[in-house]
């Protein structure tokens, strides 16, 4: 008998809210048997939407070409309330009544556009001097940051005080929960990411992943679902 072929290729699964990014990571070496298994990208357990799993040493190995690619989101924002992580997991460090008009956020978002320099949050995994920021935050500490320039595509969805919903594409690096805290600063009403769905990851949609059910199922066959991606795999190659 013919030893089977070690399962390869890219899996695209919808993470649904309240997953880590690791712990699909761990369900796919469970269930495919392959200890080779990676991500371009993090999500929040808070945000949904499309993980690209990467799996097999020939994949693995592709995953910084990957990360380097511009991403898109949906965002919910909450006006009136600002956090210390700048989503709704954090605690509420301040709250304001002033209620933006839809001209002065249409007006705001035209800085959330082309080039612009984004300082990351301190509840982050960005490192400063060796040490992550969340440690430093968790601690109660908050150091400067130096500013990251990232490129924004901002697209103002909907607009009913106090939630304003943005379609955001963005290069790597970004954070989204920066532009949540960041644009209630501007607006004055204070702000904070309730809500964040990825939908799409260089060329990948959402629209082509499998959703968590499929990844959970045992009667889901997951090797039938992996992408040989092999214009990337001949480039890496190259």
């Amino acid at each position: 008998m013919m030893p089977t072929a070690t399962p390869k290729g890219i899996l695209l699964v919808d993470k649904a809210s309240g997953k880590t990014s690791f712990s699909l990571v761990a369900i796919l070496r469970r269930r495919l048997h392959v200890r080779k298994v990676g991500h371009c990208g993090t999500l929040d357990p808070l945000a949904s939407g499309l993980m690209v799993l990467l799996v097999g040493r020939e994949y693995t190995r592709l995953a910084d070409r990957f990360l380097m690619q511009d991403k898109e989101y949906i965002a919910t924002i909450q006006c009136g309330v600002e956090t210390n992580s700048y989503d709704a997991e954090g605690d509420v460090v301040a709250t304001s009544d002033v209620i933006p008009t839809r001209e002065a956020l249409e007006e705001a978002l035209t800085s959330f556009q082309g080039e612009v320099e984004q300082i990351p949050p301190m509840f982050s995994a960005k490192k400063v001097k060796g040490r992550k920021l969340y440690e430093l935050a968790r601690k109660g500490q908050v150091i400067e940051r130096a500013p990251v320039k990232v490129t924004l595509d901002t697209e103002l969805i909907s607009y009913n005080y106090p939630n304003i919903e943005l379609r955001i594409g963005c290069s790597k690096g970004t954070y989204v929960r920066s532009i949540a805290h960041d644009l209630g600063q501007m607006l004055g009403c204070c702000a904070h990411l309730t809500q964040l769905r990825r939908t799409r990851s260089g060329d990948f949609h959402v629209d082509q992943a499998i959703t968590m059910e499929d990844l959970l199922s045992d009667d889901f066959a997951l090797e039938e679902a992996l992408v040989q991606h092999t214009a990337a795999i001949t480039k890496g190659a190259a």
